[in-house]
């Protein structure tokens, strides 16, 4: 009782409570409560990105083009050494001082942007299955998602609400999925909004020594799921619209059960407990002994709320994060996104690749399993191909099973992939591809069971 009575005092600090509780409960508001929209569902930071699209929905992608433009031309300016600016400023030199290779993915993403944009070249690049996806449909997607979400997630990571979750989640998330409490709030906000948010939280605490290698890892490729709008829209593409309830809940089961296994197999398992080493270990998740579990998040989150910056601070940090994915990460999508969508378009590479599950599903009873296996592994290349090409099989139950594991595989490269590649997380191009392979394997029997004993 006197430990936990010492407890009490040191955490009676009134003036930070309304520090942590007003900013967080703005960001669960804006990052993690649904709210319907034209029949659809959606989060705040949605709407707000849909309405600066629709808005200016004819000039976003020149602003986009001219964005590839100008990282390209800083990034040769600093390769140069004519001008000091770059290796004096740390936020500068982060953005634009970069390799080669990177330099000239900068460049095809801006041959990319032009050759769309004015329609010019050869269609294989700047068709509207290539071209048109990247700098139509996800390049303004992310521009004005991370534009909001950037300047506005602080709210939810910098103020002790992750503190507080963290504590109380811990008991259920460390034996279950061997990862921390607050690595629910990761799967909330992709739940209710984007994969990509997920991402940006886990890149953010990764950064900062909240995560270590492995949690980082795991977090980003398993706890990321597609949001509940888009397994929707994916439903629907797929003629399966109508049993979106049973189709969902079988992307439930099958996701948490891979976020079950994931993290205890290679190549996931495999990663470091160690912190990025810039910044070395921030957390402390242990409870002291007599102290409850409520109290002790309370506790954590004040601490954290305490030392917060303040809210110059808060947006310096945020626009920070905005232009870093505006000038580094859209690039890599128009670049990398195109080259994985050309090969998946031009190419039968993922025909050739994906004969040895034509054996697999014609044993699972699976109906026109030809034209269903190509469909389960496109999915690499972007997440919108598996419904598209599932779409014109004629078996309801193949397109639902295509539906559903599209939608749990969760890594593709023309959005999330190339977000985790950017960042500093320690997953190689080759290992989100052995993960996406696993992540097939382990959800693909756990749909199909469903399917054949509940659904059809």
């Amino acid at each position: 009782m006197l430990q936990e009575k010492s407890y009490i005092e040191k955490v009676d600090g009134s003036k930070n409570t309304l520090k942590f509780l007003i900013p967080s409960i703005l960001g669960v508001v804006l990052f993690l409560v649904p709210i319907k929209v034209e029949g659809e569902f959606t989060i705040g930071v949605g709407v707000l990105a849909s309405t600066l699209s629709s808005q200016f929905e004819a000039s976003i992608p020149y602003f986009i083009v001219a964005l590839l433009g100008l990282s390209f031309i800083l990034t040769l300016l600093a390769k140069t050494n004519l001008f000091k600016v770059f290796d004096q400023n740390e936020f500068l030199k982060t953005l634009f001082v970069t390799s080669n290779f990177n330099l000239g993915l900068r460049l095809f993403g801006l041959i990319v942007g032009l050759l769309t944009l004015f329609e010019l070249g050869p269609a294989f690049i700047s068709s509207p299955a290539i071209g048109g996806v990247v700098l139509y449909d996800l390049a303004p997607v992310l521009l004005t998602w991370f534009l909001f979400a950037g300047l506005l997630l602080p709210l939810l990571i910098e103020f002790g609400l992750m503190e507080f979750i963290g504590a109380i989640f811990r008991n259920v998330m460390r034996p279950l999925f061997t990862m921390p409490g607050r690595s629910s709030i990761d799967s909330m906000a992709s739940w209710m909004g984007a994969g990509t948010v997920g991402v940006l939280v886990t890149m953010n605490q990764y950064n900062q020594g909240y995560y270590n290698k492995r949690e980082a890892a795991v977090i980003s490729t398993t706890f990321s799921v597609a949001s509940l709008a888009f397994s929707l829209v994916v439903a629907n593409v797929i003629g399966v619209g109508h049993l979106f309830i049973p189709f969902y809940l079988t992307v439930v089961v099958a996701a948490l059960v891979a976020a079950i296994i994931m993290p205890r197999i290679p190549p996931l398992s495999l990663k470091a407990n160690t912190y990025y080493e810039p910044v070395g270990k921030q957390i402390k998740e242990e409870i002291p002994k007599g102290v409850s579990t409520l109290k002790w998040g309370w506790n954590q989150a004040l601490k954290k709320a305490e030392s917060a910056k303040s809210f110059s601070g808060q947006l310096k940090s945020g626009t920070k994060t905005v232009l870093d994915i505006w000038f580094g990460l859209i690039p890599l999508v128009m670049s990398l996104g195109a080259m994985a969508l050309i090969i998946a378009e031009e190419t039968p590479v993922f025909e050739i690749i994906s004969y040895p599950l034509i054996p697999l599903l014609e044993w699972m009873n699976i109906p026109e399993a030809a034209a269903a296996a190509p469909a389960m592994l496109v999915g690499f290349a972007d997440m919108f191909l598996p419904a598209v090409i599932g779409a014109g099989i004629e078996s309801e139950l193949t397109r639902f099973v295509v539906g559903t594991l599209s939608i749990t595989q969760i890594i593709y490269m023309s959005e999330i992939g190339v977000l985790i590649l950017r960042s500093n997380i320690p997953l190689k191009l080759h290992e989100l591809f052995i993960i996406f392979i696993e992540r097939t394997l382990i959800t693909l029997p756990i749909i199909v069971f469903i399917a054949h004993l509940f659904i059809f």
